[in-house]
């Protein structure tokens, strides 16, 4: 039973990351936990004070939250059912991060995933406020943002992003693997380059590693020169190669940490055309058989 961990805010956007969770575990047997948290501010006008007479402000918002969550319920029974599908709800009065932290911790949840803007649902940004706040505060469990309108369909090309500095275990390239041998997907790693140069010696050694572990999975290397930024480089790379699925693994340093520091106007042209799979590093510690990854499988 795999344990699917979904942040909505109750925007459109978030509505969609839900779709396309539920579809893409659509043959699987999964518990889904809907998750709305709230930190109210106090009653600043005569109006409101009226209004919440006779009631604690945090008890009125619980509340509220708690209705939109059993909406969400009602909205998947009526449009994206699935038998062998659960959901839970949870409606917390706490920061978003760090009521995701805990729920991860304490039911061992799989996989994380939110809109990739949320309510403000901004064009001008690459990812929204929470999304990035995600993606950088948890180490334990991989993140798949969602972008907005984006609908599922079988993952046949998955990309995975890399500079080649760092050495993958099989534990952190787990959850890539598992989702390109259940899709039958193929696997372009892709490599942006600021100038076009030959691989240092770890560099080579990593990438000869990587390909060693996608053995028994169809698999390409691709070098393309950056255009003004990595986020637009690879914005351009999705495009081309109609990928349905940009991976990257979250370490110091890291693509993806780039991306999330990437300046505004850099980021203008890069709308999170495709799903982005962010991995956690596990480091060497972390053993191919751990319980924690051995246990998720994928039915496409």
């Amino acid at each position: 039973m795999k344990k699917i961990l979904i942040a909505t805010d109750f925007s459109e956007d978030a509505w969609n990351a839900t779709k396309y969770a539920i579809e893409m575990y659509k043959d699987s047997d999964c518990i889904f936990y809907l998750l709305n948290t709230y930190t109210p501010a106090k009653a600043s006008s005569s109006f409101m004070a009226e209004a919440l007479a006779g009631h604690d402000l945090e008890d009125v918002i619980k509340t509220n939250s708690e209705n939109a969550l059993k909406k969400v319920v009602k909205k998947i029974d009526e449009t994206c059912k699935y038998p062998n599908h659960r959901y839970k709800t949870i409606s917390s009065f706490n920061l978003l991060v760090n009521k995701i932290k805990a729920i991860v911790n304490q039911e061992k949840i799989d996989l994380i995933v939110t809109g990739a803007k949320g309510a403000t649902g901004l064009e001008e940004v690459f990812m929204g406020s929470n999304t990035v706040r995600i993606i950088k505060s948890i180490k334990n469990c991989p993140v798949l943002a969602i972008p907005k309108d984006f609908q599922f369909s079988a993952l046949s090309e998955i990309a995975f992003a890399t500079d080649f500095n760092r050495f993958y275990t099989i534990s952190e390239l787990q959850p890539l693997l598992e989702m390109a041998k259940a899709f039958k997907a193929s696997i372009r790693i892709v490599h942006v380059q600021y100038k076009k140069k030959e691989l240092t010696e770890i560099q080579q050694f990593n990438l000869d590693m990587l390909c060693k572990y996608l053995k028994g999975v169809e698999h390409s290397i691709h070098t393309v020169s950056e255009l003004n930024s990595v986020s637009k480089t690879l914005e351009a790379f999705t495009d081309e190669m109609d990928i349905h699925l940009l991976a990257m693994l979250n370490y110091q340093h890291s693509l993806i940490e780039n991306l999330t520091k990437e300046p505004i106007v850099n980021r203008l042209v890069f709308h999170s055309h495709v799903p982005l799979l962010v991995i956690p590093e596990l480091g060497m510690g972390a053993s191919s058989g751990s319980k924690k990854h051995s246990e998720i499988h994928f039915t496409g």
